[in-house]
């Protein structure tokens, strides 16, 4: 079954409304421009409330591994998922899995994944000429379809309730990584949508 990431969560009752949806991961944003951001001790409120069943994922944007090491100790969370222009030696410096996110352009190509032989997974969606994330912009499902070889596919970029069951089919991936797609306002998560989401990527097939 395909595993559900609602990401960009800024609060505990957000992240208490995934956790009942059914969600198995939640991002928390890190990257100060985001207003999405949270503060690592505001995260860390959220991350020690989280039934261990559900992996708190911490989003950096270009920030070195120290950097990253520090924030994920004081915040708790999991994993890390990196959104920027990350080298493959910061991913290997890293003690905690880590899920490298890819927005296809002419300059970033499939290929260059293939050197990112440490990471857990690598998530891929659609680019926003002036966003890291969140932007809703999508992946050419297709495309994302042929990527498995170099690894384990999360697909974010635009995936909404209505159609992340379609998607799932197109693409089989590892998990589908949602979070304007299931907002009431920037920030804020809309519990119904949430839910519904959970509901149809769940059940795919």
């Amino acid at each position: 079954m395909t595993q559900v990431k609602i990401c960009g969560v800024t609060s505990l009752d957000d992240a208490r409304v995934a956790v009942e949806a059914g969600a198995d991961m939640i991002g928390l944003n890190f990257y100060p421009p985001s207003p999405r951001y949270v503060t690592p001790d505001q995260a860390q409120t959220i991350v020690e409330q989280l039934p261990p069943e559900v992996a708190a994922v911490g989003v950096f944007v270009n920030e070195t591994a120290e950097a990253i090491t520090h924030v994920a100790e004081v915040s708790g969370v999991k994993k890390v998922q990196l959104h920027g222009d990350e080298a493959p030696s910061v991913c290997a410096a890293l003690s905690l899995p880590v899920i490298k996110a890819f927005r296809f352009t002419e300059h970033v190509r499939p290929e260059m994944m293939a050197g990112y032989t440490t990471v857990d997974a690598f998530l891929v969606e659609g680019f926003h000429e002036r966003l890291y994330g969140g932007g809703g912009a999508m992946a050419d499902w297709q495309q994302v379809a042929t990527l498995h070889d170099y690894g384990r596919i999360i697909l974010a970029g635009g995936l909404t309730p209505d159609n992340v069951r379609q998607a799932i089919r197109v693409v089989q991936p590892y998990a589908v990584d949602v979070s304007s797609g299931v907002e009431a306002s920037l920030g804020q998560k809309d519990g119904q949508k949430v839910r519904a989401f959970v509901q149809q990527a769940k059940a795919a097939i």
